[in-house]
């Protein structure tokens, strides 16, 4: 049996890979396996795109109930969408970002997952970032 804390991952980034329609049908996929899941979309300049970037993943997975709207669940997702996004910082700095972060949580499992094509006009590269928190289960 796969380990959750790995399984979390790999939807976490299928999640930040996926298109929109893509999105939905994996939300409806991972609620009949009890997964909780969210993603949100972000683009613009890096410097300084940190903090828009977790204010939109807290958002977006406190509205699809991924956490709970508590200190201890927004801590420990702002620590890991900073990780992930911190992972990226050596090739994004100063250049446009594009994409997606994913989140999954499966009991007390929670993964993050940025996806995000990097660039200048069209010059782009891609990167990813994951991280990993332990939450409370429910």
């Amino acid at each position: 049996m796969e380990q959750n804390s790995l399984k979390t991952a790999k939807i976490a980034l299928n999640m930040a890979m996926s298109n929109r329609d893509e999105e939905k049908r994996l939300k409806e996929q991972y609620k009949k396996q009890k997964i909780k899941v969210a993603a949100v979309d972000y683009g613009g300049e890096f410097n300084g795109a940190i903090t828009k970037i977790i204010e939109r993943a807290v958002v977006a997975a406190t509205r699809e109930g991924v956490i709970e709207d508590t200190h201890v669940y927004r801590g420990a997702l702002i620590g890991a969408v900073h990780e992930a996004v911190t992972q990226i910082l050596p090739k994004a700095m100063g250049l446009n970002i594009g994409g997606k972060v994913g989140i999954a949580r499966l009991g007390e499992h929670m993964s993050v997952a940025v996806f995000f094509g990097i660039g200048l006009i069209n010059l782009n590269d891609v990167a990813i970032g994951l991280s990993h928190r332990s939450v409370p289960g429910n």
